[in-house]
This record gives C-alpha cells, structure tokens and sequence, in this order.
C-alpha cells in the first residue's frame, strides 16, 4: 500500500473496505460537519454500511483509477479526499473532500487535493478536474480557489438534501493551467 507524506505528521493513503471500523469511527466523529456537503455521511452509520460506501470506491478505483484517500493526523483518520467522478475515456474527473474539526486549520485537504489533481492531470493524462460545493460551504470555495480552479457557474436547486434543494457552484482546472504542466 503506498502513503503519501502531507507534512506535519499528516499522510494521506487509500481507504479501503477492509478499513470499514476505523472509517466509521471517524464518521461518527465528523457526521454533525460533513453530513450537508457529503451525501454519503448520512448513511455510512454502521459497520455494513461504511464498508459498502468504501466498496463502491474500491470498485471504482478498480474500473478507472478513481477512488477515495484518507488523511490521517498523527496517526488518526481525520478526513479525506476522493474522485467522485473519474472518467479517462473524456479526460475529466471531479475531486471531492471531508475533514473532522480535528483536522481543520492544517491546510490538509488543500495538500491532498494536490496530490489528487497532480496524479488526474500528469499520471493519467486528464484534461479537466472539477469541483462541486454548494455556494454556502465558504471552506469549500475556500480550497478550490486555493487549487487555482476558477468559478464555471452555479447549477441552480440542482440536488435535494433533506427536502431541501440546493444550488451546487461547480469549479474547474484545466491541464494547462496546473503548475507542474507548465
């Protein structure tokens, strides 16, 4: 298994359905933060349910390359970072991210996320990389301007969440503009 060193005594590695007790330990800890801007935080609430939320990662994983990483913090699953969308077939991806209010404040996901972009764009040969959040998840945004992604437009009441539907922002990074291209 590889791990990848975030600095800090942060690394970020896979998340694999083996991992399924820790992960939900570490849902459970996150659910109340990450619950409105991950749709799978609200059903990853038992052992056969986290380990089914990271299988279809795995799957994925399998049949394109994308999946999901966790960020561990001295030695704890505090968040993590993930390809929703990952198609080489039209050479674009989407990246997602969660962080528990332990690991906020470090600049992790931001490092994470790097990682993610750098492997879609330059080992895989992508052309875009997306992200979605809804307009108020400020520390969202917050990451993705970070990244150097720019504001495409915003998908108006474009997903329900608790009977409630909301916009979605999506941003994107072409391969041209990422700095280990240029």
């Amino acid at each position: 298994m590889f791990k990848v060193d975030l600095g800090d005594s942060a690394v970020l590695r896979p998340l694999e359905p083996w991992m399924a007790p820790e992960f939900l330990a570490h849902m459970d800890r996150a659910r109340a933060t990450v619950d409105p801007w991950i749709p799978w935080a609200s059903v990853s609430t038992d052992l056969e349910s986290a380990r089914n939320t990271l299988q279809r990662y795995a799957d994925k994983q399998a049949a394109t390359g994308g999946g999901v990483y966790g960020i561990w913090l001295d030695g704890t699953l505090v968040g993590g970072v993930m390809f929703p969308q990952f198609d080489p077939g039209t050479g674009n991806c989407e990246i997602g991210c969660w962080l528990e209010p332990a690991g906020t404040g470090h600049g992790l996901v931001t490092r994470a996320c790097r990682t993610l972009i750098d492997y879609a764009i330059v080992t895989r040969g992508l052309h875009r990389v997306e992200w979605r959040c809804r307009p108020d998840n400020t520390a969202s945004a917050n990451v993705a301007r970070r990244l150097g992604m720019t504001l495409d437009g915003t998908l108006r009441s474009q997903y329900p969440w608790k009977g409630v539907r909301h916009d979605c922002e999506v941003w994107s990074l072409l391969a041209p503009e990422w700095p280990s291209r240029q």
